[in-house]
C-alpha cells in the first residue's frame, strides 16, 4: 500500500512533469507562419498565406502586422481582400533602386497591416491572410517576415525572432518563407529566347512545307499540260486519217 508520503511524492513528480510538458509544448504549439500556395521560386512571383492562430482562451486577435525584409525588398505586394478585415499597405523609399522588367523601382513594401473591421480571430480559431508577392530575390534561400499580433485585451505578441544557426526554434519565431530553386518558367528572358527559337523553327518548317507544296503543284501542272498537248496531237492525226 502507498503511504501518504509516497502519494505526495508521486503527486509532486506528476505536477513537475506536466508543467515541463506545457513549457516545452507552449512555444511550438502555434505561431504566426507563412506558407506558399504552390512554390515560391527564386526570381519569380508567388502567392503566399500568413497563417495566424489564436493562442488565447479569453481574448481574440484584432490586428496583425507583417514587416517585410529590407535586405531583399519586394516591389510588388498585392493583398487579397479578407472579409471583415481592413488592409493597409505601407511603402518606403529604397536606398538603392531596383531594376525590374526594364523599369527602375524606387519604392518597396515595408509593412502590411490587417485590422479587424467586423471580424476577429476567436479562441480556438485561425485566419489566413493571402498576398501575391514578387519579384522574389535570386540570391537568397529564405525571407524572414517579422509579425506582431494584437489581442482585444491589448496584449501584444511579437513573432520577431530569426531562425537560429543550430536549427532549434526560438520562443517567438518570425515567419520564414523558404525559396526554391529557379526554373526556366520564372525567368522571362530565357523563356522569351526559347519561345523565339521555337517560333523561328516553326516558321522555317512552314516555309519549307510551302515551298515543297508549290514545287509539287507546278510539276503536276506541267504534266497536265503535256498530257493535253499529246491528246490534241493524237486527236488531230485521227481526223486527218
Amino acid at each position: 500500500m502507498f503511504s501518504a508520503k509516497n502519494v505526495t511524492r508521486v503527486s509532486v513528480a506528476g505536477g513537475i512533469a506536466a508543467t515541463a510538458l506545457l513549457l516545452l509544448a507552449g512555444p511550438a504549439s502555434a505561431h504566426v507562419s507563412v506558407q506558399p500556395q504552390g512554390e515560391a521560386a527564386k526570381g519569380g512571383y508567388a502567392t503566399i498565406n500568413f497563417k495566424v492562430p489564436n493562442e488565447r482562451d479569453d481574448a481574440s486577435t484584432t490586428k496583425v502586422e507583417v514587416n517585410f525584409p529590407d535586405d531583399h525588398p519586394l516591389a510588388s505586394v498585392l493583398p487579397q481582400p479578407v472579409p471583415g478585415w481592413k488592409i493597409d499597405v505601407a511603402r518606403t523609399k529604397l536606398a538603392k533602386p531596383l531594376e525590374m522588367h526594364g523599369n527602375t523601382i524606387t519604392e518597396a513594401v515595408s509593412k502590411v497591416t490587417w485590422t479587424a473591421d467586423g471580424s476577429k480571430i476567436g479562441p480556438g480559431q485561425f485566419q489566413q491572410f493571402p498576398l501575391s508577392v514578387g519579384q522574389l530575390p535570386e540570391d537568397a534561400d529564405q525571407l524572414v517576415f517579422k509579425a506582431i499580433q494584437t489581442y482585444d485585451n491589448r496584449e501584444i505578441v511579437r513573432w520577431i525572432e530569426e531562425p537560429k544557426e543550430d536549427g532549434t526554434e526560438p520562443l517567438s519565431p518570425a515567419p520564414v518563407l523558404k525559396l526554391t530553386a529557379a526554373t526556366g518558367d520564372e525567368h522571362g528572358a530565357s523563356a522569351g529566347k526559347d519561345k523565339a527559337a521555337a517560333d523561328a523553327k516553326a516558321a522555317t518548317a512552314s516555309a519549307d512545307t510551302s515551298d515543297t507544296t508549290a514545287r509539287a503543284l507546278g510539276l503536276i501542272g506541267i504534266l497536265v499540260g503535256i498530257a493535253g498537248v499529246t491528246f490534241a496531237v493524237l486527236a488531230g492525226r485521227r481526223r486527218s486519217a
